[in-house]
């Protein structure tokens, strides 16, 4: 069974139909004891990463989610779901996350651009995806896929041994992550249509 956490952030609906539409069987947890006992797991996450990061330690689902992983489940963090895996983010001042991946969370800066090339913030809409490094979660997603994004913040991993994505938005940044058992992406899977279920199918049959 994969467990989507519930941990009040989260377009849990939209990514329980897409798993549900490759066959999955996909349910929404929210308990410490739910994420402990699902095969797999899903974060998803829109809003604040200091509100969700709260969330997460108020329900208790920080230390379970984190175990999770270490034991080798399979893991798929998803947009804000993939910035809470990091050590710090600087959104809104500063915060503690999850410490999984080293590295952190920083806003998009064009200030060094052009006025007229500016980009806008946040970085909405479809955008293309280059391989830093190819994995079986990604098997069928060409180089150059277009897919769905929604953020103002992107991760900066310390080491490059965990980057696997790379999107341009006035400059590289990293789009996802991936380490052993655990992806994790920027952009939305369940927004991005037949690539985006695509890479559900093949975490769904990991």
């Amino acid at each position: 069974m994969i467990g989507i956490v519930d941990y009040g952030m989260g377009n849990l609906r939209s990514v329980r139909m897409a798993l549900a539409r490759v066959g999955a069987d996909a349910r929404i947890i929210s308990t410490p004891q739910e994420v402990a006992a699902a095969g797999k797991l899903v974060l998803p996450g829109v809003g604040a990463f200091a509100d969700a990061i709260g969330h997460l330690r108020d329900r208790g689902l920080d230390i379970p989610i984190v175990t999770a992983i270490r034991e080798g489940r399979p893991f798929l963090g998803i947009c804000l779901g993939l910035q809470l895996l990091f050590d710090v983010s600087y959104e809104d001042g500063q915060h503690t996350g999850l410490g999984v991946l080293p590295g952190k969370v920083v806003r998009f800066n064009f200030d060094d651009l052009p006025t007229s090339t500016r980009l806008a913030i946040p970085h909405m809409g479809w955008n293309q995806i280059h391989y830093e490094a190819r994995i079986g979660l990604l098997d069928g997603v060409p180089p150059g896929s277009y897919v769905y994004f929604v953020h103002s913040y992107h991760v900066v991993p310390l080491t490059d041994a965990v980057m696997t994505v790379t999107t341009d938005y006035g400059r590289p940044f990293v789009s996802a992550v991936a380490q052993d058992n655990l992806l994790a992406t920027q952009f939305h899977p369940e927004k991005s249509q037949s690539v985006g279920l695509r890479i559900l199918e093949n975490f769904a049959t990991m």
